[in-house]
């Protein structure tokens, strides 16, 4: 009886699988390119994926066929085709960002069970574009389209941290009515953006509204656009600085799922 060697092809008529390996194992040189953050060699190429090279060029040769990869005739090597690339612009054409992290809110109100809501950055800083209500009564709630502020709101923390000075400190001089920031506001401004990228999550509490405490973690994007702000709010009242930790932990664990979503590559410091 024929047995079939591990790295062979596998039929695809099997019963016993579902979907064809040879695609997954063509993907997965994909995902080697696109780790590898530059044109790869074959050898590369073979060691990211975890396969034989002989193997590797074979499915080389069929993607380039294709369009999803391109070899370099002077270098002999490989990098992303042009198909690749229509394929990812088309791709970000279609995303509506707002609308696939909204699609994770109600899991994160449902597992911490407190209220969430979705920020994007505007012309006159943060602006809830979602919230989802949790269990527990909050002394006001924040109307869709509000604006919020910059500095005294851990949303607004969030964009301090990720965002470009350029971008953050004119809506910083509208909010807070002067023409520019003085030291000791500065001051501020850099406490807050160290504090946000050394824990990855802004914490306030009763900045915006008294007997708050909010949470906010960023949500990247594949491209060059800005971070979206997903924040927790939840009532002073009963929530003890121990379960702060444990739900910036699981906010931060969800807003990198989120990332991941939107096609963003999460490092190891999760952005």
């Amino acid at each position: 009886m024929k047995t079939q060697r591990p790295d062979s092809e596998p039929s695809e008529a099997s019963p016993a699988r579902q979907g064809i390996q040879s695609v997954e194992l063509a993907m997965t040189v994909l995902q080697a390119l696109e780790e590898g953050r530059g044109p790869m060699s074959l050898t590369q190429i073979a060691t990211a994926s975890g396969m034989q090279p002989s193997k590797v060029h074979r499915y080389l040769v069929s993607l380039a066929r294709v369009g999803l990869v391109a070899q370099s005739p002077s270098s002999g090597h490989y990098d992303m085709g042009s198909a690749m690339r229509r394929l990812g612009v088309e791709s970000l054409r279609r995303m509506d960002e707002v609308a696939l992290v909204s699609e994770h809110l109600p899991g994160l109100r449902d597992s911490t069970s407190h209220a969430v809501n979705l920020a994007v950055w505007g012309d006159h800083g943060p602006v809830v574009v979602r919230w989802e209500y949790g269990a527990h009564a909050l002394p006001i709630t924040v109307r869709v389209g509000a604006t919020m502020p910059v500095l005294t709101s851990a949303m607004g923390g969030a964009f301090l941290a990720y965002l470009p000075e350029q971008l953050t400190t004119p809506v910083l001089c509208e909010q807070l009515e002067v023409e520019t920031l003085d030291a000791p506001t500065r001051e501020r401004v850099d406490r807050i953006k160290a504090e946000v990228l050394r824990e990855g999550v802004a914490n306030t509490v009763g900045g915006v509204i008294p007997g708050i405490t909010s949470v906010a973690a960023p949500v990247f994007t594949a491209g060059e656009s800005f971070p979206l702000v997903v924040t927790l709010v939840m009532p002073v009242r009963g929530v003890t600085e121990h379960d702060v930790e444990r739900l910036s932990a699981e906010l931060l664990s969800s807003t990198r799922a989120m990332s991941e979503v939107l096609g963003h590559a999460v490092d190891l410091h999760g952005r």
